[in-house]
Order: structure tokens, then sequence, then C-alpha cells
């Protein structure tokens, strides 16, 4: 009922004779004489747009139609009387009579005035229902024979029908009190009309509905049928009412609350600029004058006070306000050419290296290397490093020792499984959540720009589809970039040229090829069992005291037991396995101390087995009593090992088996191998026919471990010709080399490794290409005692020196 009673239907406007004239309301008496009146049979008919006429109401329409303003007119210098009928299509123009619905109101005409924009209106009161019978005239306008329907009238014994009447007066008061749209006066109306039909009827003229819903409560006959719909709609219409009302409270009290809040703010705003301490301008000033001390250049200055502006310029109740906030801390954070002086005393900081790392010459060497030249030079780019070797070794401990022996701040930055660009690089500030990434985050934790910085496990960083971080750091590591570092968060460039980054991996094969040639790759090698118990005992064991709360004297261990502790419970390169092993025994220890067990002091290898349990055991050199079984030197992630190659032969046509779980390459050289010796069978007075008549079966022990790699095949070649003359193969020797097809023997690597294997498998003898004895004047001399090395060129010679005279005890007979 949004549009009860609206001003239209109490007053004209200024332009109206009627001005502010008061059209009553009809009382029960002028109804009666109303329903009793006779009408014209042959009426005009008026089409009405947008609205439904019920008998009693009075309404203003406006008439804009040319046959609209003849007929009425007409109709009002005659008798006022015409039929008003509402259209089926509200939005057709020119409706035919076929378009009007065949129910309509017998109406009088009032009041006929024009308006100043020329059209008409005209006030009407309805008078009483018809049905149409018949089209009587179509031009000008249209008449039709129409036959009046009797009003239905209430039965005042009709208890039903009185509650239904209380029930929709009741109603519609409420809603014109719920709604603040419809003035307070159609309370007193509807609260004035005794009728109970024309209380019906005013309503449903009166009601937010549609032409469609009013024209069907015209339509309905039944007195009884017209109240229960005028009801249900009224009900629906307060429940959607009261519905709007409870969001608009809801929506008001936010608007409240935000106002209140707001106003809360501009005051206490304007206290606080009285007493002199806004917040805001307090942030602004202070950042001002830090931003003073800062050594930063000038592209990078006019960067920050622009921003800074802007900050100003901010709401501080926004999200943009915090945002910007924390953008501008970041760049006083950062710390813009600000460097710790570097301690160039070499003698100091070899002593540090030796302190913390044993072995790793090389490493050592070059990291003085640098010391030197800076020392000497005074300023020089930082060299990326990149230490290369297997886990347990060192390497990221490394860049901790640098650090000291420099004293420069230390930073260390896990690169395993980072796969999103942005690590590197930051985020754009414009997103929610973004912040710098990782390389500036970690350089404002150091408060230093020359930090060591420590880009840990580089070959296990990741891609994905949120960009390739690998890519990313070929800025961060190439000294002609790097000077010119963009952030995406910073939005301004950061010098890292001073940084010394520090690189480590197991892996160079994942290392991208861009990326390796910007680093001086440096191998770390595996310790040596000398080295590794050297290592246990200068810095594991005491270690591990000092963290379970034991002294020297409650625990020592020997040589002889770390050694065997070396050889039976760890298999690595490194020292970690070790590590755990000795943090196991001092934790036995710990628990004897504690339970107040007896026990001795000195752990020897008798102890071990009842701590640690049964131990592997290493592989050692058998004997060179089987034809065939030669001992090759392998490298393995984990360190250097023997492995056997055996070959046997048997009746056939001439096929060669390969098993022991080889790859390509490995099968590729046993196949160059047994190649080989049938073109140069004559050496050992072997026929061509043999190699047709036999077949020969070469197996690797251990199948369950991967193996491959070119450096078995001189081993494969002379387990063939063991095999094939039934000769010995020399005690206690094993070699390693690659062959090629015309007899060459090739450089292999893992060399250091391969030998300390061949020496703790009490190997005396080892053959190699020649052009791998400078690996052997890289290793330490003290390693090398008790052994000793043939280099040679050609396969030729590897046989000669491999094969004995003496044939095997339990020789076959080849035909």
């Amino acid at each position: 009922m949004s549009k009860l009673f609206t001003d239209d239907i109490f007053h004209l406007g200024p332009e109206s004779e009627m001005d502010a004239e008061f059209i009553p309301l009809i009382t029960s008496e002028e109804e009666e004489i109303m329903n009793n009146q006779v009408f014209p049979e042959d009426l005009p008919i008026l089409p009405l747009r947008n609205n439904v006429l019920f008998p009693g109401v009075v309404i203003p329409i406006t008439v804009g139609r040319d046959r609209s303003i003849k007929l009425i007119h007409d109709a009002n210098k005659g008798n006022k009387t015409i039929g008003v009928v509402s259209q089926v299509d509200q939005d057709q123009e020119s409706p035919d009579f076929a378009d009007l619905h065949q129910v309509g109101v017998v109406a009088q005409i009032l009041r006929l005035f024009k308006m100043p924009d020329g059209s008409t209106t005209v006030i009407i009161q309805g008078k009483k229902r018809f049905e149409i019978v018949a089209l009587s005239q179509e031009d000008p306008y249209f008449r039709a024979t129409i036959k009046t329907i009797e009003e239905a009238k209430l039965d005042k014994k009709n208890k039903e029908g009185k509650m239904m009447i209380d029930s929709i007066k009741e109603l519609a008061l409420k809603i014109i009190k719920e709604n603040p749209s419809i003035p307070t006066e159609a309370s007193f109306a509807i609260g004035n009309i005794e009728s109970p039909t024309f209380l019906v009827n005013f309503i449903c003229s009166n009601m937010n509905a549609d032409v469609a819903k009013k024209q069907e409560l015209l339509e309905e006959k039944d007195m009884n049928q017209r109240m229960l719909k005028v009801l249900e709609h009224l009900n629906l219409e307060m429940q959607m009412l009261e519905m709007s009302n409870e969001i608009q409270s809801k929506v008001r009290k936010d608007i409240d609350r935000q106002q209140r809040e707001y106003f809360l703010h501009q005051q206490m705003r304007t206290i606080q600029d009285e007493l002199g301490d806004n917040p805001q301008e307090q942030d602004v000033r202070e950042m001002r004058e830090r931003a003073t001390k800062k050594q930063w250049n000038e592209a990078v200055s006019r960067l920050f006070h622009k921003e800074l502006d802007k900050l100003q310029r901010m709401n501080p109740q926004g999200a943009e306000y915090t945002v910007q906030l924390n953008y501008l801390d970041l760049l006083l954070d950062l710390p813009w050419n600000v460097c710790s002086e570097d301690i160039l005393d070499l003698n100091r900081a070899k002593k540090i290296l030796e302190r913390d790392h044993y072995g790793l010459e090389k490493v050592k060497e070059r990291i003085l290397e640098y010391l030197a030249v800076l020392k000497l030079k005074g300023d020089m780019k930082s060299p990326i490093l990149c230490f290369y070797g297997p886990p347990g070794v060192g390497k990221t401990s490394l860049g901790k020792s640098i650090a000291e022996a420099l004293g420069r701040k230390y930073i260390r930055m896990s690169l395993g499984g980072v796969h999103d660009e942005s690590e590197i690089r930051g985020h754009r500030k414009t997103y929610i959540g973004a912040m710098p990434g990782r390389i500036i985050q970690n350089l404002k934790k150091a408060e230093v720009s020359n930090p060591v910085f420590v880009l840990d496990e580089i070959d296990k960083l990741g891609r994905s589809n949120h960009g390739d971080p690998s890519s990313a750091l070929l800025e961060v590591l190439d000294p002609a970039q790097n000077n010119s570092f963009y952030d995406n968060y910073v939005e301004t460039e950061y010098d890292l040229s001073k940084v010394m980054f520090v690189a480590t991996a197991n892996n160079l094969s994942t290392i991208q090829g861009p990326l390796m040639d910007r680093m001086e790759i440096i191998e770390v090698n595996g310790y040596t069992i000398e080295e590794k118990i050297e290592i246990a005992k200068q810095h594991l064991l005491p270690k591990q005291l000092k963290e379970h709360g034991i002294t020297k004297k409650e625990l020592t261990i020997d040589k002889k037991t770390l050694e065997k502790i070396i050889e039976e419970y760890t298999n690595e390169s490194g020292v970690r396995g070790l590590d755990k092993v000795i943090a196991k025994l001092v934790r036995n220890r710990a628990r004897q101390i504690a339970m107040e067990e007896t026990y001795e002091v000195k752990i020897t290898s008798d102890h071990l087995y009842a701590i640690l349990g049964a131990g592997r055991g290493r592989t050692k050199y058998n004997n060179n009593e089987v034809a065939g079984v030669v001992t090759g030197l392998a490298w393995t992630s984990v360190g250097g090992d023997i492995l056997f190659i055996e070959s046997s032969i048997t009746k056939g046509k001439g096929k060669l088996t390969l098993t022991g779980n080889l790859g390509d390459v490995m099968k590729e050289s046993a196949v160059i191998a047994l190649e080989y010796l049938k073109a140069h069978a004559h050496w050992f007075d072997l026929t061509q026919n043999l190699f047709d008549e036999y077949n020969v079966h070469v197996h690797v022990p251990e199948g369950a471990t991967p193996k491959d790699g070119p450096s078995a095949g001189i081993t494969m070649l002379t387990s063939l010709a063991s095999l094939f003359t039934q000769r010995k193969v020399k005690k206690h020797l094993a070699m390693t080399g690659e062959i090629t097809l015309r007899g060459d023997v090739l450089p292999v690597g893992g060399i250091k490794e391969k030998i300390l294997a061949a020496k703790r498998a009490s190997i005396k003898e080892i053959i190699l290409c020649e052009k791998n004895k400078k690996d052997i004047e890289d290793i330490n001399s003290d390693y090398l005692k008790g052994l000793t090395f043939h280099y040679v060129s050609k396969m030729k010679e590897v046989l000669e020196i491999a094969l004995t005279k003496e044939k095997v005890s339990d020789a076959i007979v080849l035909n």
C-alpha cells in the first residue's frame, strides 16, 4: 500500500481550482444510493492504462490520447457518466476494443481542468461494476452496450466476514504506520470508513499491486473470496515491509556506527592537533628525521619523499595507509650503502678456517686468495662462490667461517623447494599481503649491505606457473648486473655488488647452465677415513659431550674405535651420519651416569655391538684364484668404493649377457671391451671361432644398487681377457678408466674417493689413465702410503700389467 492516500487524492496542485479541497469519503447511506442508481445501458468506454478504478473510489487521471480527450469533453457536456475499463497490455499506446478487459466500472466526472503543459486532468469517481455486452461504436471513441453487476454485500451475521474486515483494517493501519512513504492522514481516512464494501474497494484501489492483480479483485463477484485475496496480499506486503525495514535498520546502524567513529576520529585528531601530538604527523616527522641520516642516492631520496608526501594525503583509516606506511618503513630500514669494515688479517682468517674445518685445503686457499686481493686493492667485486659436493662435508658451515674470518654479518637462505619467482624478486605492493623478496628481507635483517650471503641448496630450486626462481637469480649472481638489482616491492634499484654470495649444491646437473656460468665452482670432496677420525676427535665428540653435559673424564673414544665406527656404521662422504652415531654413544653414557651404573670411561670396539648393534662391514679384496674376476673402483654419492667385475663362459653362439642393474653407458663399455678383445685376439693366441662358440656373461654384484658410467671400461676388458685366457689377475690390484675401440685409456673422475676406497679394501696397486696423474698429486701424500700407481695410455699396457703368466688352478680348456 505504498500508494495509499497519496497527495493527489487530497488536492490537485497549485494550478487546480480544487487546491487543498478535501474529497469526501462516502458513507453507508451514500453507498446505498449509489448501488440503487440506474445508469444508461450504452456508455462511452475510456481505456485506462496503469490503473484500475473501483466503485466509490475517487482518482485523478491524466488524459493524453485524442480519442480519450474528445470522449471526456463530450461526456462532461452531457450526463458526465462514462465507462472505465483497464487495458490488458499496459504498454499499448492505441488499444483496440479487443485489447480491453470485459469488466469495468461506471464512473462520474467530478472535475475537468487543463494543466500548464497542455494535458487534460479529470477527477472521476467509480459508481458500479459492469460487464461489456457488445461494441456499439468505434469512432471517434469506443461506445458499448453494458450490463451492470450488483455489488455483493457483506452479511452482518457472517462472523467470518466481519473478522476478515477487522483483519484487513488492522493490517492496512499497520502498513501505513510502518511505511514512511504513506502520509499519516491515510490512517484517519481508513478509520472513518464505515462501509465494509467501500473499505475493501478503497484498499484494493490504493494497495501496492500490479494492474492484473487489481483487475482480478475487481472481477471477483464473491465478497468473501475478494476479502480473502486482499488479506493474503496485505499479509505478504506486511512481511516484505518488515524485512525491508529490518534491512534498512541494519544499514542505518552500520552507517551510524561509521559516522560516529569518523566524528570521534575527527575530534581526536583536532584534540591531538591542539596538543601537538597527532600520530600521523608524528610518524611523518619521525620518517623525515630518519631520512636525513640515510646514505642513499638522489634517486632513492626523491622516491622516498614523493611516497612520504603521498602518505600525508591519505586517510589514516584507509587500508592503503598501512601499505604505504610499511613500504616507507622498509625503505628506511634497508642498509643503503651501509657496510661493515672488513678484518683483513690473513693469519687470523687462516686460524679460523683451520679451527672450524679439517682438510678442505683448496677451499681455504681460495678464500685466503680473495682476502689477499681485498687487502692489497682495498676494493673489489665480491666473487660468487659455489661449493659443490656430497652432503655433510661442511659446505654450509664454510660460509659461516668465511663471515667470521672477514668480520662480516652472516645470512643463510635455504632455496630448497622454492618455486616462486616472487620469493626472489618480491611482489608488487599493489597486491594484498605483498612483501619484498627474501634477498631484500635478509639484507634488512642484516642491517649492512656487505654480508656473507649463503644461498643453500641452490641445485634444489623448483619452477612452477608462478615463474622460475633460478632465472631470477641470474641478475642476483651476476657481478656485472647486481649493482642495480630490482625488487618488485621496493620499486627501485638496490646495490648487491658488495654482498659476498656463497652457494652450495650437491648436484651440478640440476643447475641452469647460465646460472652455473656466473659462479666459481669449488669442489668440496668427501673426507678420508683419516680426516673423519680427526674431525670426530677435534669437533664432533667435544660438541656432543658439551650438548649432553658430559665431561672428557667420563667418556673417551680411541682412534681404532672411531675407525671401526666410520667403516662399519656409516656410509657417507661427509660426517653427518658419524655425528649421529657419536651422539648415540654419548647418550648411552649419559643414561649410565644418570642411572648410576658402572661403566668403563673408554669406549672400545668391543662395546660397539652392545650399543650400536651389528655393523655392515666394508667390501674387502678377495683373491685372484678365479678367472674373469677383477677389482674395479667406483665413485658414489657417499664416497668411493670397490666393485668386482665377474665374467663366466659357457658353450653357446657368442651371446653377451650383462646383469647387475647396469646403466646404458656401463653396458656399452662391456660391448666395446668384448669387441676390442675380438679384434686383438691374436695377442693371446685366441681364434675368432672361439667367440662365436661360447656365450659370455658379465655380472657386477650388489644388483639392487644401480650402476653406470664409463670408468669400469678397462676393468671389464681385463675381466674378459682373463676369462678367455684363464690367466690369473695380479694380486691386490684395482683399476679404473674408460676405453675406446682404438684401445686408448681415457681419464675419469672421483679419483680421490676411489683411491681412499682402494686403500680401505687392502688394495696395493692401482692402474690409472696417465692424465689422472695430476689428481693423485693433489691428494695428501700421507694417504698414498703403501699404494703403487701404474699410469697407462693404451689398453695393451693395462693387460700387460694386470694379467700374470700363471693360469688359474681349475682352468677351463677352450677349444
